[in-house]
């Protein structure tokens, strides 16, 4: 009995009882030429007065990065793909180590192979570059298999691990996928992890990994490689009128439908900066605004990191730079004040909390705290907020992020 009442007086002395809230705001479906900037300030001002909410300053609206890209119309064809493959190349290519995703890859491999070149084909093993696995690593150690040094062909890949492969998540056989989308004999598909084996069957290379693409990109010019692009380097600029992205070219696209691939927003500061100041002139109100795509989370069980576009966040208002500067409340109410409980702990928190420096990199204070950029912890929490289906609430809306335990 004291114990609940203890409890609730301490409860009473806390004037604020909640801290961050994330809101997904729901929006109407968009389509090229929309006035993006109208219609989500037109969501959040509507939803803040359906749901009884105020907009205040330094809240933060994350827009997904699929709507800025379906209202600019930023759209590319296989066709597009494969007419910029050949004004690069001249002859046989390689393409090193794409992830394996019918949604991000396979529609720019048909662009690649309808170029008519032969294709070199090399896949990183046991998973590719954002965790999807290739093959199961139990029988890779037990057939001796050194993923650092072996290269394995096709036949050998089947030979060991089986004629049906298929992902644990999407029950997709990804070798099978890719090898059909080429013509017989204008495909041979390896799996290896040294980008240097592919100079043994030609000198022009596509690097198509996400994350690595630049070391992988310089090992291959130091070994001898006479042309090397990577994917962002493909559909940087349009093609006959095409959709491009002159920062990331194909990086971050997504199939829009079976030959038709809908690409990375462009000229993103200056739609997060229209967002703020449409916002500031019809609420008086200063809020951050940022474009999000995939997450920078991993799942614990599939291995997968959600992160297959190129950045977590192509676009921000510049109160969205750097990383938090936190110390951990329960390492110091364990060491510090390890003697105080009651009010007098909680109050010692607030000032210690109201005390602390400016910058705690390397501080004991910080240690356990989340070293990451805001815009990678935000963009996870938005993209977790929206979900990649059907909720229908691709703008997110948070409030309180950056307060803290002192913040009344």
């Amino acid at each position: 009995m004291s114990t609940g009442n203890y409890r609730f007086k301490e409860v009473s002395l806390v004037k604020r009882m909640v801290g961050t809230t994330v809101r997904g705001i729901r929006a109407p479906i968009i389509k090229e030429g929309d006035d993006l900037v109208s219609i989500v300030v037109d969501c959040l001002i509507k939803a803040s007065e359906a749901e009884n909410f105020n907009i205040k300053d330094n809240d933060i609206i994350g827009i997904t990065e699929s709507l800025v890209s379906r209202a600019q119309g930023n759209y590319a064809t296989v066709d597009d793909i494969a007419f910029d493959i050949n004004r690069k190349f001249s002859g046989d290519i390689a393409v090193l180590f794409p992830i394996l995703s019918r949604n991000r890859f396979a529609t720019i491999f048909k662009g690649i192979v309808k170029s008519g070149k032969k294709i070199y084909l090399f896949l990183s093993y046991p998973s590719d570059d954002v965790g999807n696995h290739l093959l199961d690593v139990d029988k890779m150690l037990d057939a001796q298999i050194n993923p650092y040094t072996d290269v394995l062909s096709e036949a050998e890949y089947r030979k060991i691990f089986g004629e049906k492969v298929l992902h644990p998540f999407t029950g997709i056989d990804y070798v099978e996928l890719y090898h059909s989308l080429a013509e017989e004999g204008k495909i041979e598909i390896y799996l290896a992890n040294d980008p240097t084996v592919a100079l043994k069957y030609t000198k022009e290379i596509l690097v198509a990994n996400i994350h690595e693409r630049f070391r992988t990109k310089k090992i291959l010019l130091n070994a001898g490689a006479e042309k090397v692009y990577t994917l962002d380097q493909i559909l940087n600029e349009p093609i006959n009128g095409s959709g491009f992205n002159p920062d990331y070219g194909l990086l971050g696209a997504n199939m829009a439908t079976e030959d038709r691939l809908k690409l990375f927003p462009k000229d993103c500061d200056k739609f997060v900066h229209d967002v703020q100041k449409s916002i500031k002139d019809r609420t008086g109100k200063h809020v951050e605004v940022m474009i999000y795509g995939d997450g920078a989370f991993k799942d614990p069980v599939g291995k997968i990191w959600e992160l297959a576009d190129p950045v977590v966040s192509p676009g921000y208002t510049e109160g969205l730079r750097g990383t938090p500067n936190e110390i951990k409340i329960k390492y110091i109410a364990d060491s510090e004040f390890d003697k105080l409980s009651g009010q007098n702990l909680d109050e010692a928190m607030k000032k210690r909390i109201k005390e602390k420096k400016e910058n705690l990199i390397g501080e004991q204070d910080s240690l356990g705290t989340t070293p990451r950029r805001i815009t990678d912890l935000l963009g996870s929490l938005c993209d977790l907020t929206s979900g990649s289906g059907d909720k229908g609430t691709p703008i997110v809306y948070i409030q309180g992020y950056f307060d803290n335990y002192a913040t009344e």
